[in-house]
């Protein structure tokens, strides 16, 4: 004889979906300017290690500027894609 097991029960399931929220972040908010401050930083740093990278700190100020720009702009054109996509 099969003995009665406790189940649970089937509940409705309910739709936890995410209504449009608003982002927060700075960079978020305006990607587009953002990507051009991105590519500003990536210009002044090719622009320092082509005339300007005979100081060793001149060379690291552009290696900075450069990391941060490229970082900058590619996290900007990451949100621009999930803000388009909405």
């Amino acid at each position: 004889m099969p003995t009665n097991k406790h189940k649970r029960k089937a509940s409705a399931s309910k739709s936890k979906s995410t209504k449009n929220e608003q982002q927060l972040g700075l960079i978020s908010s305006h990607p587009k300017a953002f990507v051009m401050v991105g590519m500003f930083f990536v210009v002044l740093g090719i622009y320092l290690l082509a005339f300007e990278s005979q100081d060793n700190a001149m060379f690291g100020l552009a290696m900075i500027s450069l990391v941060a720009g490229a970082a900058t702009s590619i996290f900007a054109k990451i949100s621009l894609v999930k803000k388009t996509a909405k």
